[in-house]
């Protein structure tokens, strides 16, 4: 451990209440952190990565109804979630984030169910970046658009993505910085060439007449649009002075997503007559060449690109770290907490992350992307739960930053998203269902085996993690 480690634990230990940290929280003494900067752009990459995406939110409902759900849902769901995240990942700041949440709440059955949920929606997620990203490169190269080059491309694409998520955090973190910085200068220069052309009557659209509201299709596009803010709490070790920059670059990166999809949607929605039924994935291209000029659409597929690079790097940053935070807590052997001699990053995760996303590229993964949302939507559940019972059962714990509120508003807080989540959870087909429950049942085994193995001392634990969470939970 660290000095400030060492200070920290010491400070602790004069709360009756103590405050588990993972082994991985500090890894050596020497070892770089994140700074402000670098974290404010991986969360903003956990949530959103720009525009990219949103389109369909015009296109299921009309302009009003886009621009009043990325003014609202911020303060429906990202809100309540960010909130929760800088309270928890201040409170217990070690790498893991969620998973000791609901093993601090619940006991570490429910810390690993959180774990495994979590991990299968990052990981199902993240191989649809360099599937995208290809799609994007096939524009350009027709030769990566079927066949064996395209699932080449593909391969080499994902293990690239994860060799430079192997050179270390800090690395990622300011590659991120540059990546947000470009992919988001398109939509700068989209905005400012609208502004001429913009009628604020088009705005108040509530869509063209004969066009059905797909409201399945609206609330699904702000939801994963504006979701995964709890992502870099699994980092919270590889950060410096947590307590202090985690809330700060929460409301940062909060601040900034908000702004990169408002401006653009009110640009773009006031600047060109409505056809609803453009309205998809990708159009914002299209209206890039109307607006400007073929130069700002190439300019603006670069950025797709670009941000969806930063996405990958975002989230696989997440699985990485969750894992080596399940390792130090016990749940996982004990050679996913091993790092790299050289890089200081935990190799094994991301060799195991990596691989999972190479195998899913190649599937056909609509069924089991729902799935995974499915998963995550379980998993968020289990956090609302686990941030409620933490205050009733840990009511004196160091909180450097606290949600202002007493209990029955924090509850109120969390019921309607907890109810937002359990409508995105009814409407899924029973394929999704069936499948969830498999992987669902998988993971509950999984944490026995484990556990069977740690009895026979088969597999080698970090069981002083384990023993540390035991203790606390008494």
């Amino acid at each position: 451990m660290t000095g400030d480690s060492i200070l920290y634990s010491q400070h602790l230990l004069e709360h009756r209440e103590t405050l588990p940290t993972t082994t991985a929280a500090t890894a050596t003494k020497n070892s770089k952190k994140l700074s402000i900067i670098p974290l404010i752009f991986l969360i903003y990459f956990e949530v959103s990565g720009g525009a990219y995406g949103e389109e369909a939110a015009v296109g299921a409902a009309g302009p009003l109804w886009a621009i009043s759900g990325f003014l609202i849902f911020p303060f429906v769901w990202s809100i309540p979630e960010a909130l929760i995240t800088a309270e928890l990942a201040t409170a217990f700041p070690g790498n893991g984030g969620y998973v000791i949440w609901a093993h601090q709440a619940f006991g570490p059955f429910w810390g690993s169910l959180m774990g495994s949920w979590k991990f299968l929606s990052g990981v199902i997620n993240l191989a649809s970046y360099p599937v995208l990203c290809v799609d994007y490169i096939k524009l350009v190269i027709p030769l990566f658009s079927s066949g064996v080059p395209r699932y080449v491309a593909i391969l080499f694409s994902t293990f690239v993505l994860s060799f430079l998520n192997y050179t270390g955090l800090v690395i990622v973190g300011y590659t991120a910085v540059c990546l947000g910085v470009i992919s988001l200068l398109p939509f700068i220069l989209l905005t400012l060439i609208s502004i001429p052309k913009i009628e604020p009557s088009r705005w108040i659209s509530l869509g063209q007449k004969g066009v059905e509201k797909d409201w399945s299709l609206f609330f699904n596009t702000l939801f994963w649009n504006l979701n995964f803010w709890d992502n870099a709490s699994t980092l919270a070790g590889e950060v410096e002075q947590p307590q202090k920059t985690f809330p700060k670059a929460l409301f940062s990166a909060g601040l900034l997503t908000c702004l990169a999809y408002l401006v653009p949607l009110l640009a773009a929605t006031g600047a060109i007559p409505l056809e609803q039924e453009n309205w998809v994935d990708g159009y914002f291209a299209d209206i890039a060449e109307i607006i400007a000029g073929k130069w700002l659409k190439i300019f603006l597929e670069i950025g797709a690109v670009l941000s969806i690079i930063g996405l990958y790097e975002a989230q696989l940053s997440s699985c990485v770290y969750q894992l080596l935070g399940m390792a130090d807590l016990g749940f996982l052997p004990q050679c996913f907490s091993v790092r790299s001699k050289w890089f200081n990053t935990p190799w094994l995760g991301i060799l195991v992350s990596t691989l999972i996303t190479a195998a899913a590229s190649y599937m056909n993964f609509a069924d089991l992307i729902s799935s995974a949302n499915f998963l995550y939507s379980l998993g968020m559940l289990l956090e609302f739960a686990s941030f409620l019972w933490l205050r009733r059962k840990l009511p004196t714990i160091k909180r450097p930053f606290k949600v202002p509120m007493e209990l029955p508003g924090l509850i109120v807080m969390c019921l309607i998203p907890s109810v937002f989540l359990v409508y995105v959870m009814s409407v899924a087909t029973g394929t999704v269902f069936l499948v969830s429950c498999i992987l669902t049942a998988f993971t509950i085994v999984w944490y026995f085996v484990m556990n069977f193995c740690k009895s026979k001392k088969w597999i080698e634990f970090n069981n002083d993690g384990q023993n540390l969470k035991d203790e606390d939970l008494e």
